[in-house]
């Protein structure tokens, strides 16, 4: 198997290389590229590899920007030092990772993968990194325009406490308790909102991570939540939403 390593940290790119000869010494690691620049001049120069190892952020420019501009069939394991937020679009795009700094049995498990994957010749396509490009890229609404009395003021959304679904509405409920109407779903709202900083956890409530005072364990494999304005039945997080609910609070880095 050949492989090419696309990474601008000399150190990184050494390290994986010595990984993948500790795992199997035929992989042949056929040449280094450290920046978007030279990989380019390098496929459109004919050079190809089995496998490719690309970090996402490179010297000058992201590695995406190769992709976007040259036709490249082959397999890509990407490297990357993006929180979960950045995996799971590689996940969901069914285009495999390593997280840095990158462990000898993460970079077996995405070798097995591939190997999988050629048995099946089911090559990557092309246009799912573009999906990923887009998700890692997307922007976030960062404020509300809400009416209080006559007139119309705008609210960052960083001072939602949490958004709540009542009788047909929803509302924007501020960390103060003030709470004012708003033209947007829920569903909507899970689409515009940073999943960094917002959670849905039920089929009333999304809740900003920074509203959260305490976490507690509730009734039925639930939790159940502290936070100012939210009310007993609207603070449980639903049994279903828990292990996700979980995993956002590491990832959101909750104390």
């Amino acid at each position: 198997m050949t492989a090419i390593i696309i990474e601008d940290e000399k150190l990184s790119a050494e390290h994986l290389q010595t990984l993948l000869k500790k795992l199997d010494k035929n992989i042949q690691v056929k040449a280094i590229y450290d920046s978007v620049k030279t990989s380019l001049a390098a496929f459109e120069n004919g050079e190809k590899a089995d496998v490719l190892f690309v970090d996402v952020h490179l010297a000058d420019g992201l590695s995406f920007e190769i992709f976007s501009k040259i036709a490249i069939d082959t397999p890509i394991i990407f490297t990357t030092a993006y929180d979960e937020y950045a995996i799971k679009a590689f996940k969901v795009n069914s285009i495999d990772y390593l997280l840095k700094p990158i462990g000898i049995s993460e970079l077996k498990s995405a070798l097995e993968k591939l190997q999988k994957l050629q048995r099946k010749q089911q090559p990557i396509a092309m246009q799912e990194i573009s999906k990923a490009y887009e998700t890692l890229h997307k922007s976030f609404k960062n404020r509300f325009m809400v009416k209080m009395g006559e007139t119309i003021v705008s609210l960052k959304t960083e001072e939602a406490g949490h958004f709540i679904a009542e009788e047909g509405i929803v509302l924007l409920t501020c960390k103060n308790e003030k709470r004012y109407p708003i033209d947007y779903t829920l569903d909507q709202l899970e689409e515009m909102l940073d999943p960094k900083n917002f959670f849905r956890i039920n089929r009333k409530v999304i809740v900003n991570i920074n509203a959260i005072q305490k976490i507690s364990t509730y009734f039925n494999s639930r939790l159940k939540i502290a936070s100012p304005a939210l009310k007993d039945d609207d603070c449980i997080v639903s049994r279903e939403r828990v292990n996700d609910f979980k995993s956002w609070l590491d990832g959101g880095g909750f104390e």
